[in-house]
Parts: C-alpha cells; structure tokens; sequence
C-alpha cells in the first residue's frame, strides 16, 4: 500500500478541527497511532475518540504549543507512552488582519508566541526524540510566507518565520535522518473561516464567502481533506528524497496573480 504509517507514531498539534483533524484523521486510517494535541480539549478529545471508535489508534493530549513547559509536558508523556516519534505535524497556528499601522504590539506578540514560539517549542521537544531513528517533520506555513498578501503583516511574518525554521532544521539534521518540509495552503474551508464571516460581515457570510471563494484562480476554497493528502505523501517513506522544501496548495492563487 502506498503511503502506508503503518507502525508509525505521528505527533499533529492542533489537530481538534479544521486542517489539523484531517491530517489526524488520514494519518490514523493508513496506520499510524496519532497523538492530537490541542489546547481545547472538548474538541481534541472529540477527534480522537471518532479515530478510535473507527478502529484506528488516537491519543488525545491538551497542549498549549505557546508554553514550552506545557509541549515538553506533553511530549514526555508521548514518548514515555510510545518510545518512539516518527511524525511531527506543526500545524497549530492562530491568523490575524491589519497592516503595520493596525497591528498593536500585543497582538504581535500573541501572533509570535503561538504561531512562530509555538513551533519552535514542538521542535525542541520532538527533535530530540527522532534523532536516533529519523523521521519527518512537516511544518503549516502560509502562501503569507512566499508572498505579499495585504492587510496580513504580524500573520505573514509568522508564517515567513515557520518557513525559515523548515530550512534550518532540514539543513541541521538531514544527516540525522530527519526530513523538514513545509505547507503554504491558500485560504482553505474551515470552521475558522466561517466563523470568522459570521463575525466580520453577518448578514452578508453567502456573498462574502463566495467572494473570497472567486478571488482563488481555481475559483474555490481548498478543502482541509486536500492539505491532508499533501502531507500525507510529505509525512511518508514515499517521500523520502524530499527535505527543505516549501509546497504551495493554492489554487494556482501564487502563480496566476
């Protein structure tokens, strides 16, 4: 079978919804024993109970990817439970509007601790344990990272850093097995962007939605289902000669535009 985890452990942070459960989900059906770490607990627990109840293996872990206290708590309880990490998934990220005008100290540091910290810390922690064995590390960047996106300055700069810490860590540790890629996804169909319409434009979520949907040249969202085939093939033995890499899924929207 390709693209077969079978025996794999795989290690997804913000795997309760959206991008992160599908990769969760995917991974668990072609065999890999997924922990999901997220800070909200209703929905992780949730994710990892439907991977179970579907006969596949899942472990649920709340982790708050902005405390390094927090990851190495979880990421011990990882390895002491399994022994091994194959698969890292830095998926977890929270997004953000405004220009440098708009943007407050405070929000960027919000944007920082999660989406750049955040990473930084599941690195730290996971590095160690796939050195003796390798394994692939898989990092959520943004089209934000390889592009200029307007009113997205503290969001685009910590995604431009998730991809400078892909290179980095590729280049530090091909030697010891361990692969680093990146995902830059366009905008993607989630509850977070439903959510966000509802509270930026109520009344107005059918036309808005369809409105960012047109602004992709394959006119329409991608679906969370199809980041998680990418990193699928990314996270896998298939994709063995691939490290250093930054993949958009984008619709056409950074070569067409």
């Amino acid at each position: 079978m390709l693209f077969n985890l079978h025996g794999k452990v795989a290690a997804i942070t913000g795997a309760g919804s959206g991008i992160g459960q599908s990769i969760a989900e995917l991974f668990a059906k072609q065999g890999a024993h997924v922990y999901v770490l997220d800070v909200d607990v209703p929905a992780g627990e949730r994710v990892a109970a439907a991977i179970v109840a579907a006969g596949q293996k899942a472990t649920f872990h709340r982790c708050d990817v902005s405390s390094g206290s927090d990851v190495k708590r979880s990421f011990d309880a990882l390895f002491a439970d399994s022994g091994r990490l194959d698969i890292l998934v830095n998926n977890a990220g929270v997004s953000h509007i405004g220009s440098v005008e708009t943007t407050s100290a405070e929000e960027l540091d919000r944007i920082y601790s999660i989406n750049v910290k955040g990473v930084f810390h599941c690195l730290q922690a996971g590095v160690p344990q796939m050195k003796g064995t390798g394994g692939a590390i898989l990092n959520m960047a943004s089209i934000a990272s390889i592009s200029g996106l307007q009113d997205r300055f503290a969001y685009s700069m910590s995604k431009g850093a998730v991809l400078s810490m892909t290179l980095s860590v590729a280049a530090d540790y091909v030697a010891s097995g361990i692969r680093c890629n990146c995902i830059c996804p366009a905008r993607i169909h989630t509850p977070f962007v439903d959510g966000f319409i509802q509270r930026h434009y109520p009344g107005q979520e059918r036309e808005v939605f369809e409105k960012l949907s047109r602004k992709q040249p394959v006119g329409r969202m991608g679906k969370p289902e199809e980041v998680a085939a990418l990193a699928l093939y990314l996270c896998s033995d298939e994709a063995a000669f691939v490290t250093g890499s930054a993949y958009p899924i984008d619709g056409g929207a950074t070569s067409m535009i």
